[in-house]
């Protein structure tokens, strides 16, 4: 998910407008001319506001041939939307190939890793807008790094108890305030890991936007993280900023691009720890299940396992702590899922789902919401409606501690997923909180 901010005039190596801002411009121009807002056009369609609202977007992620070709019924293009979103699919698969043609390699650790096809900036400057000329100190300490290292793990803290909602604006504050230290002068000690502590804070600055579906500044954030990786050389901290790219983009335009995102997260998996490994693995298999690929899901969803068995998580960077038992089992869930309901066996998925939740305590109530509501939408489906009425249950009353736009998503999910059970009272009740919630935060934003 790449899409900058400011004046284009200010950012380094930004590329010429693309046939996928051509699309952007297309949809927005039609959706005018129709009378409707993107809120109707969403209803039309049954797709969320935030996915119509990215459509529209320039120098975004182009959306998924899905999407589009609900749009262009809609607004009856006749085909138009259709075709120039081919048209851009291609323009995108050539620019990417100009691009990865530039790189070079530096395999050795410390060194800055090669500008990777998905950044837009060049390691010889600083991304625009993060560290002014005007705001630098002349010299960094290890006491800055530290300071930096404690206002991200404050932030993701924030983050995991309450939401994108409370953790975004301090987040990205606190981000704007220590970026402008990867300008200073640096001991070689100290410089890898300054850089690698400003990236996280900046992973975890995007993280909270992308929660609250502040699309424009979680992309922004994620670039910015991905330049402190490559310019540190540090591949861990590549891979886990290219996960989480891969997670806002199959959110946004689907699991194709998400899969071409972990793909390049696993180059050179031999420098990644086991669980970094792991959570990569897990990661694909859940795109690998959006796509459908079943028997490839299950492999890789083993595989993931067999990583996390090797996982020493004292070794692991600070960026992946988050990365326990109950995430594990509660990612793999997740990636099982399509699997479970193409083959009507709950057993495939619930059982891991089930223990995530046991596991996930007081420190991931997000985790834990998102657990449940998954649980109960599966459940709803292919299991005891009843019981699946009281689990969702519990997830709405969690969801309700929370300001995160992705657990609602999820949360309509299980609404669509209750309707054919609303003859039993329990998911009638169930139905009832969840539509008052969607009505009561629509009118609310």
């Amino acid at each position: 998910m790449t899409r900058g901010e400011g004046d284009p005039a200010t950012e380094p190596d930004r590329q010429p407008p693309s046939v996928a801002d051509d699309l952007a411009r297309e949809i927005k121009r039609l959706r005018q001319e129709a009378g409707i807002s993107q809120r109707v056009l969403a209803s039309k369609i049954g797709y969320s506001r935030q996915y119509v609202t990215m459509t529209e977007w320039e120098d975004s992620n182009l959306p998924s041939p899905e999407l589009v070709a609900a749009i262009d019924n809609a607004l009856e293009a006749n085909g138009a939307l259709v075709t120039l979103r081919a048209q851009a699919d291609g323009d995108r698969r050539e620019r990417r190939r100009a691009g990865a043609s530039s790189l070079t390699s530096a395999d050795e650790p410390g060194k800055s890793l090669a500008a990777n096809v998905f950044s837009p900036f060049n390691l010889e400057s600083v991304p625009a807008g993060y560290a002014p000329d005007t705001r630098y100190a002349e010299s960094v300490a290890w006491s800055d790094v530290e300071r930096v290292k404690e206002a991200a793990r404050h932030a993701a803290t924030t983050e995991n108890l309450h939401g994108g909602g409370s953790a975004n604006t301090a987040a990205s504050q606190q981000l704007y305030s220590f970026a402008p230290l990867v300008r200073g002068k640096t001991a070689p000690e100290t410089r890898r890991a300054l850089f690698e502590a400003v990236g996280n804070l900046s992973g975890v600055a995007a993280f909270a936007a992308f929660d609250i579906a502040d699309f424009t500044t979680a992309e922004r954030h994620s670039r910015f993280a991905l330049w402190c990786a490559d310019s540190a050389g540090s591949w861990e901290l590549r891979a886990s900023t290219l996960a989480d790219m891969a997670r806002m983009t199959a959110y946004t335009s689907g699991a194709d691009n998400a899969l071409s995102l972990i793909e390049l997260a696993q180059v050179r998996s031999d420098r990644l720890s086991a669980t970094t490994r792991a959570m990569l693995s897990a990661l694909r298999a859940q795109f690998l299940a959006a796509l459908g690929r079943t028997d490839e899901t299950l492999n890789e969803v083993a595989r993931s396992d067999d990583y996390f068995a090797d996982s020493v998580p004292g070794e692991d960077a600070p960026w992946m702590c988050y990365y326990d038992e109950a995430e594990h089992l509660g990612s793999t869930g997740k990636a099982l899922i399509p699997v479970a309901l193409a083959r009507n066996q709950m057993d495939l998925a619930a059982p891991r789902i089930g223990q995530a939740i046991r596991r996930q305590g007081q420190s991931y109530p997000r985790s834990r919401t998102f657990s449940l509501t998954r649980l109960a939408t599966l459940t709803m489906r292919i299991g005891d409606p009843q019981e699946a009425a009281e689990l969702g249950l519990q997830a709405a009353r969690k969801a309700k501690e929370l300001h995160s736009q992705r657990i609602r998503d999820e949360l309509q999910v299980l609404t669509r997923a209750s309707i054919k059970h609303l003859g039993i009272p329990e998911v009638y009740g169930l139905y009832g909180v969840l539509t008052d919630e969607r009505e009561a935060f629509e009118v609310s934003s």
